[in-house]
């Protein structure tokens, strides 16, 4: 049978543009344990979905000598696939090709599809792996940059969009994924940091390694900037996969829906005695939300940063949730300046993309002492602030301990727009704690006591069965109930429930100018 030639060509194409590099890069590649751009679409996507595009760019560059070398696909491969039947774009960077470096060919792929992902809705999902812009295309490549980081800026909230670094991500290329909504990091092969070891020792004569400087750990535990610190590739693909059950293809679509064994009626006794009865006694927050959600199953979301508050998603009843808490294991579970950045990022992404909202209050208040005013506490807890009140989603909130002073109203409280707030009888909602205010209320009659330690003691006494509690609250309306604990499950469903067809709406403007 005589081959038709047309169609050869093309076979050899296909064929030359899936080696990328060539075989010794791909070897290369494996021997650093990482695997090819092409390998990590496959992986993190459903089998045999993926559909490339641009498959036979070259660049245009002629400076330098590059018209000799060109590669099929140049450098980045594009397409779109879908994870769990649901349609996602994706771009993976291709190191085999020019180390990865980004042209200005190149560059117009990825926008390609981020136009797409807009115009249909779905996801963009960028696997991250370069040398950062091609020197030789010098302002070609700039200009490519800001083309991607205009597009992640008009994307945002309007698509979810994820950055997976799996290897280097240096330079300008680190604001791309700054600006999209999750980061999955690769421990020991991937590292982001605007200027690299050998910049830093030149300008500030200090010595740091690669991974020290800008690698998966530092971003996950100090810097903020990473999400989720993975242990490979492998372990990163199945995050993501695991984060994206939990949120909608797009703004105007509804978070995922799944059915549930767990009964939406589940009580749990164990609920009832968390809280110690020492009120400075810790305890740890993930144990209610575990209690509480589907089967126990929480996605924890920057687990290492920021340890005295929790942020996540989790399924009550089948809805997708995001969930914010304080962290008495922690700080005591005050809020900082860390924390909230932190849950404020959060709290904006669920009301984006029509997440509902859970928040588990004990604060004691905002951390005190020179560095967090210094820093700008101030500016940073209004941060957290003003996503709670500008949030329209549904907003469901349950204080198990203390929420004192400025810290409760910041929490998701009644007054800012809160739907269901509810309370444990273990609950004390007062401008400060008791001791405090005894000291301040009482203070000449305290001193002017014959024994002033005692008369302290007898009025914290009485001011403690008095305030400190829920019920004051509960009598003005700012607590919509007092729940016994291990309720607490059947009450979120019934709420989120009720509340599944709630519209709210802020006034019409061109945006807010929220504290940054």
């Amino acid at each position: 049978m005589t081959k038709d030639p047309k169609l050869e060509k093309l076979f050899q194409l296909k064929k030359e543009a899936k080696l990328g590099g060539g075989q010794h890069r791909i070897e290369a590649q494996h021997k650093k344990g990482k695997l090819t751009a092409s390998e990590r679409i496959e992986l993190l996507l459903d089998r045999d979905s993926f559909v490339e595009m641009d498959m036979f760019v070259k660049h245009r560059c002629t400076d330098f000598g590059l018209e000799k070398e060109t590669y099929l696909g140049d450098g980045v491969i594009t397409g779109y696939g879908r994870i769990d039947g649901r349609l996602v774009f994706i771009f993976s960077q291709d190191f085999t090709v020019f180390g990865g470096s980004l042209s200005e060919s190149y560059a117009k792929k990825i926008c390609k599809i981020m136009d797409l992902a807009m115009k249909v809705g779905a996801p963009v999902i960028g696997i991250n792996d370069s040398g950062g812009a091609r020197i030789q295309e010098g302002v070609d490549s700039l200009g490519g940059y800001a083309e991607i980081f205009l597009r992640n800026t008009l994307a945002s909230g309007v698509i979810p969009q994820i950055s997976i670094v799996a290897g280097p991500c240096a330079g300008g290329a680190v604001y791309s994924p700054a600006i999209t909504d999750f980061i999955f990091m690769v421990k020991n092969t991937s590292y982001m940091f605007v200027t690299g070891p050998n910049v830093v020792k030149t300008v500030t004569h200090e010595n740091v390694s690669f991974e020290e400087l800008g690698g998966a750990i530092t971003h996950s535990s100090k810097s903020g900037v990473s999400h989720f610190a993975c242990e490979n590739e492998i372990a990163a693909f199945e995050a993501v996969r695991k984060l994206l059950s939990y949120v909608p293809l797009n703004n105007v679509d509804d978070p995922p829906f799944v059915e549930t064994n767990d009964p939406v009626d589940r009580s749990d006794e164990r609920l009832n005695t968390i809280v110690p009865d020492n009120p400075n006694k810790p305890y740890d927050m993930r144990d209610i939300i575990r209690l509480v959600v589907d089967d126990g199953e929480f996605l924890e979301v920057q687990p290492d940063w920021a340890q005295n508050i929790i942020i996540g998603f989790a399924r009550l009843g089948g809805y997708s949730v995001g969930i914010v808490g304080n962290q008495p294991m922690v700080l005591a579970g005050v809020l900082d300046i860390d924390s909230s950045s932190k849950a404020a990022r959060f709290v904006r992404f669920c009301d984006a993309f029509n997440i509902p909202i859970i928040t588990f209050v004990d604060v004691p208040g905002f951390l005190p002492g020179t560095a967090q005013e210094f820093g700008g506490i101030i500016k940073h807890g209004a941060k957290l602030l003003y996503a709670f009140c500008e949030a329209t989603v549904p907003k469901i909130t349950v204080i198990t301990r203390k929420a004192y002073g400025g810290a409760y109203d910041v929490m998701s409280s009644k007054h800012i727009r809160g739907d269901v707030n509810l309370a444990w009888p273990s609950a004390e909602l007062a401008v400060m704690g008791p001791k405090g205010a005894v000291e301040i209320i009482f203070k000449k009659e305290i001193s002017a006591a014959d024994d002033p330690e005692k008369a302290l003691e007898e009025k914290l006494s009485e001011f403690i069965t008095e305030f400190a509690n829920p019920y004051k609250a509960a009598e003005r309306g700012y607590i919509d109930d007092v729940i016994e604990p291990k309720f607490t499950r059947q009450n979120l469903i019934q709420a989120l429930q009720m509340l599944e067809t709630k519209t709210d709406t802020n006034p019409r403007k061109k945006h807010g100018n929220i504290p940054l």
